[in-house]
């Protein structure tokens, strides 16, 4: 069974045969349901029913010569509600199925961030119109992480003037890194000093103080799985929903990471603390996406 059903309410399931019957319901009385021809006879399909605001589980196969559906495979899934990020977007298929990933080169995170693409039937109508080896030109997405383990950690104390120099540093940094990108050499030359500094810097620090006390934010790739982050990033918004089915309340967090705004779900009983704005989040996320095709 997936590992992240438990981050949209279902933690209590323990049998193939509960998840089939869940499944079952998906296809029988689904939230939604999107169809898109593909080459020859076969029509690829989607089926969604939503437990609970923006969540729930979609179920992904097709249909060939006869009216048959013919089943392929599943996953939770989560819309976010902010546009994450504007720059071009490659997307590829996944080996083994009908899936997609999506990789955005923000600068604002400094590598390139690949997710789980949630729209996948949305892109492959754009296929016709579009080179899939080629970035997607005027285009946005929405991330959104599920999380199955979380803490809640304290806000560091910032002073106004502490903020404002901070934004000029990020902003003189996503400057040089859009000049690297194009080739400028005195650009990457101020990069690798900046970032021996800050080596230096945090190295004399982390003598006496907690690491956590000197890193606001992160965004890192985290395990073997190219779609799996550890973040820690600051809360600006908490909401609960409750799953209609399970009954199971799940925490909808929206997070500032390395000034990127995405939306998190958690089931409650997987996050150690109490969520406030302005507070931390620190866990491991699956990155999903949703693209805004023009």
């Amino acid at each position: 069974m997936h590992r992240y059903l438990r981050a949209i309410g279902f933690s209590k399931i323990e049998k193939r045969s509960e998840l089939k019957k869940i499944l079952n319901d998906v296809l029988q009385n689904p939230t939604e349901r999107q169809y898109v021809s593909m080459s020859g006879d076969s029509i690829a399909v989607e089926y969604r029913k939503e437990f609970a605001d923006s969540l729930g589980l979609s179920v992904c196969g097709s249909y060939e010569d006869d009216t048959e559906f013919d089943y392929e495979y599943y996953y939770p899934y989560f819309i976010g509600g902010n546009v994450s990020s504007s720059e071009d977007i490659v997307v590829e298929r996944h080996a083994e199925k009908d899936s997609f990933a999506g990789i955005c080169d923000d600068l604002k995170v400094g590598v390139s961030l690949i997710f789980y693409l949630q729209n996948r039937l949305d892109y492959i109508k754009q296929q016709n119109n579009n080179d899939s080896d080629k970035p997607i030109p005027n285009t946005s997405v929405n991330f959104a992480g599920l999380s199955v383990s979380g803490t809640i950690m304290l806000p560091l104390e910032k002073k106004p003037e502490q903020v404002i120099v901070t934004q000029k540093v990020e902003k003189n940094r996503t400057d040089l890194l859009a000049a690297a990108r194009k080739g400028d050499e005195e650009a990457m030359e101020n990069l690798t000093l900046d970032d021996m500094d800050t080596y230096n810097i945090i190295s004399r620090k982390i003598l006496k103080d907690d690491i956590l006390t000197l890193v606001d934010t992160y965004f890192m790739p985290y395990g073997v799985e190219c779609d799996q982050y550890s973040v820690l990033g600051e809360i600006s918004d908490v909401r609960v929903v409750l799953n209609q089915l399970t009954k199971e309340e799940i925490y909808i967090i929206t997070l500032n990471c390395n000034d990127i705004t995405f939306d998190i779900c958690i089931n409650q009983k997987d996050l150690m603390g109490e969520p406030a704005v302005h507070r931390r989040f620190k866990g491991v996320v699956w990155m999903q996406g949703h693209i805004n095709f023009s």
